[in-house]
Order: structure tokens, then C-alpha cells, then sequence
């Protein structure tokens, strides 16, 4: 169906949040996905970054439809079906989370919701791309880190992780960003016995599992995902090695 953009805020000249009303979407869980539809340009699969009465997804420019999205304005009409595939799960009494870049979209609902004591790593290329900075400041412990020193930590988020874990204990810790990213929270989890959950992309053309496009080693990431625990990301091989692109080949991420 189509739905109206309601608001429209501009993060910076790469990130941008559009706001809608969706019946179906405000009971979504967070980590579910939806799949929308850019009249005349493409579908993509989006985390929704927003939950409850108004819901949104927040983008960033990369390619044709991002860039199409990111142009829309309050007033301009959207196509979103869903919300699809499976989510976070609440676990444990005290949490991190660690987003990279537009990760963090997948994470704030999230954030919102857990009942818990709440650690948030929050990381971006440079300061101005740090997004919800402010409003994750309010609900938990903020640790930011950017890749050039601008602000906070300098250096990457499984760097900030690791100097983390020194002073703090985890019962879980929940990520989405880049999957070279992720692969390494797997690790440090890994080594220092934390549960872990991971939101994954892969290219999306149905969103049902039907058209296989986005399996990674028997799993699609539509349907049996995109959230993923530690024990399923240990039967993955090509996690954080191996995608595949619009035509099926398998590329080196």
C-alpha cells in the first residue's frame, strides 16, 4: 500500500528519516524489516528505525532507490509491505549494543525498548555522521567512537568494544553495521563467552522467501532472519566473507 511521508528530518547530506503511519507496522518487533517500494525506481528492504503510533526508516545514500528516497519530501507517497522476517529477542539483565554507521537504525528500537541496564557504542566515519547521538544519550550509556578522532573514541567500534569489556560485563550484546564489522563482535563474544544476536543484509528481491536471492549458507536472511543468534552465525561460514550479488554470484565482501 501506498503511504503518505509525514515528516521528513535530514540528518546530513548521506542520512535521512522519513516518517509514515502504517497500521500493520506499529506493532512490528525490533530488527523486523519492511520492504519499500520507490515509484518508478525500485524495492529495497529497510529496517524500520521507528516504532509505534508513527513508524519511519531512516536512509542512506548509496545507490539509485537510496538516492530517490533520500530526494522525497513530507507529502510524497511511499509503497510498504510488511513488516517481514524475525527479530531481535530480549535477553539478560545488562546489554551492549554496537552499531556501525546506518546500523544503528535496526538498533533503536531496540535500545528503546530493552528492559535492562543499556550500553550503546555508537560509531560513524566522522561526527557529522553519527546519527541519533542525542536521543540515544537520554535512555543509555552512550560510547562513541569515529574512525577520525572527530569525536569521541578514535578508532572502530569493536576497538571502543574491546576497551569496553575491561570495565563492563555483558549478558548479551546486539549489532548491526557492517558485516565485517559484526564478524569481529562475533569474535571478541566468542573469546570472552557473551551472547550475541546480529542483524544481517543481504540483496532482498521478494522479502518471503520465496526467490532464495538472500540465502547465506542455507539460511535466508528474509525469513530466518535478518536477526541472527550466536549459535546460527556459528554455522555460517561466509559470515563476514562472502555475499552475493543481483545476479547470485557469490563476491568477496
Amino acid at each position: 500500500m501506498l503511504y503518505k511521508i509525514e515528516k521528513a528530518i535530514i540528518h546530513d547530506s548521506y542520512h535521512k528519516t522519513l516518517f509514515f503511519s502504517c497500521e500493520k507496522c506499529k506493532d512490528a518487533k525490533p530488527g523486523q524489516f519492511v520492504m519499500v517500494w520507490i515509484p518508478s525506481i525500485d524495492e529495497i528492504p529497510m529496517s524500520l528505525s521507528h516504532i509505534g503510533e508513527k513508524q519511519a526508516i531512516t536512509v542512506k545514500k548509496v545507490g539509485e532507490a537510496t538516492e530517490a528516497l533520500y530526494k522525497m519530501e513530507e507529502g510524497d507517497k511511499i509503497g510498504i509491505r510488511g513488516p517481514y522476517g524475525k527479530g531481535f529477542v530480549e535477553k539478560g539483565k545488562k546489554a551492549l549494543f554496537v552499531a556501525g554507521g546506518i546500523g544503528i537504525a535496526a538498533l533503536l528500537p531496540l535500545i528503546k525498548k530493552y528492559d535492562g541496564e543499556k550500553h550503546v557504542i555508537l560509531a560513524a566515519r566522522t561526527k557529522s555522521m553519527l546519527l541519533f547521538e542525542d536521543e540515544i544519550k537520554e535512555i543509555a550509556k552512550l560510547n562513541v567512537a569515529t574512525d577520525d578522532g572527530s569525536h569521541g573514541f578514535k578508532g572502530f567500534a569493536t576497538d571502543l568494544m574491546k576497551e569496553l569489556l575491561k570495565k563492563e560485563d555483558f549478558n548479551i550484546v546486539y549489532t548491526c553495521g557492517p558485516e565485517i564489522m559484526m564478524k569481529k563482535v562475533f569474535d571478541i563474544c566468542k573469546e570472552n563467552g557473551i551472547d550475541m544476536q546480529a542483524s544481517l543484509e543481504r540483496y532482498m528481491k521478494c522479502g518471503i522467501g520465496i526467490c532464495d536471492s538472500c540465502t547465506i549458507n542455507g539460511y535466508r536472511v528474509c525469513k530466518d532472519g535478518p536477526v541472527f543468534d550466536f549459535a546460527t552465525l556459528s554455522k555460517m561460514p561466509d559470515f563476514g566473507k562472502w555475499k552475493r550479488n543481483e545476479a547470485g554470484k557469490k563476491i568477496p565482501i
